[in-house]
């Protein structure tokens, strides 16, 4: 049986519509009061189980853990499913970005959904209405402060459409743009998003001085954005996932067996996702997987997962082709390759599956909402 993917009462995709609550002076399902200025802080890579174990190094986040339990990030806990989530409301069988790589069915290729979007309209592909276009329509400023590589991404207008983009490279920098909206009349929406973490995570792993260095680097910048927060200024700190180290010897080459009657090899290393060539049946596959790696990960055909609530529990017509016939999350600190000179082989935090240390997330309220 695969486990079930709601592991939360709240999740990302309740974030955002309960901050427009308060803004518009309503109590939502958060309990959050009225404010004139919403901010959530999105912290790539901050597991609420990486932030627990890490909490001496993070006391200003720490303070804010026995009163705020964890909220699930959805499936898959990946960047560009959990992101989209956070910012239309919506699951991933619904916004359609279900994983890092993703099958295109019109072009019968797989696409990186953070890099490789050509041939691709983020207006079309992102099917959800963003909650920031939600906020315009109800006279609601919103600004998303993140770094300037990301302004032309087509992942940016995918996620972030109907919010002012603000170019913000470091803390610094990041510190001044909120301040400046925070200073301006009227309400504002504020996007925050903090990608160092992450990037000390894939590259040395959660259990790295380098890992806790950024965590100390972050616990530092939220406590000078608290500093700057008014009295009707609330804030929300969240992740789109956790993280999961991942041993050498716990990197799993797919054998020549198991890619058989399989076309196109999607999702990631935590999470594949198989597409198959026409006529190869999911259940036999599935079988061959489950019978070699059991142990190891969840397997299960598509329906299976969607059953399970995967995705979001329904996929929409248009976006159930994108997933994979036949869905391997890795257990444990396992993750998966097709190929033995993979370079992701290189990365020791991973996420995309549905262990507890990729699914929690933080949600610590600070100023007006605490």
């Amino acid at each position: 049986m695969l486990p079930a993917a709601k592991t939360h009462r709240l999740s990302l995709a309740d974030v955002v519509p309960n901050c427009l609550d308060a803004l518009a002076g309503r109590r939502g399902r958060m309990g959050l009061p009225p404010v004139e200025k919403a901010v959530v802080v999105v912290v790539d890579g901050l597991g609420h189980a990486q932030l627990e174990a890490h909490r001496g190094h993070a006391r200003t986040l720490a303070r804010r853990l026995e009163h705020d339990p964890a909220i699930g990030s959805g499936f898959p806990t990946t960047t560009v499913a959990a992101l989209a989530t956070l910012t239309t409301g919506e699951p991933a069988g619904r916004h359609g970005l279900v994983g890092y790589r993703v099958y295109d069915p019109t072009a019968d290729r797989v696409v990186n959904q953070l890099s490789g979007w050509e041939g691709i309209d983020p207006a079309r592909w992102q099917r959800m209405p963003t909650l920031f276009d939600r906020a315009a329509s109800a006279g609601v400023r919103s600004v998303a402060i993140t770094h300037p590589r990301y302004r032309d991404s087509a992942f940016t207008e995918a996620v972030l459409r109907g919010a002012e983009f603000s170019g913000a490279a470091d803390a610094g920098e990041r510190l001044a743009v909120l301040r400046g909206v925070l200073a301006a009349p009227g309400p504002a929406l504020v996007y925050y998003y903090v990608p160092d973490l992450d990037m000390a995570g894939h590259a040395r792993g959660v259990a790295s001085s380098e890992w806790v260095s950024a965590l100390e680097a972050l616990d530092a910048e939220l406590a000078r954005v608290a500093d700057a927060l008014g009295s009707r200024h609330g804030l929300v700190l969240t992740a789109d996932h956790g993280m999961v180290d991942v041993p050498a010897h716990a990197q799993r080459v797919a054998s020549a067996a198991l890619l058989e009657g399989v076309r196109h090899v999607a999702g990631e290393p935590r999470c594949l996702q198989l597409h198959l060539e026409p006529g190869v049946a999911p259940e036999a596959v599935a079988e061959a997987w489950s019978a070699s790696e059991g142990t190891r990960a969840w397997v299960g055909t598509r329906q299976e997962a969607l059953a399970a609530g995967w995705f979001g529990g329904e996929a929409d017509p248009e976006v159930l082709p994108r997933i994979g016939e036949v869905l391997v999350a890795a257990r444990g600190d396992h993750a998966y390759y097709t190929d033995p000179d993979d370079r992701a082989r290189g990365m020791v935090g991973q996420h995309g599956s549905l262990t507890p240390a990729e699914t929690a997330v933080p949600l610590l309220r600070f100023g007006a909402f605490a």
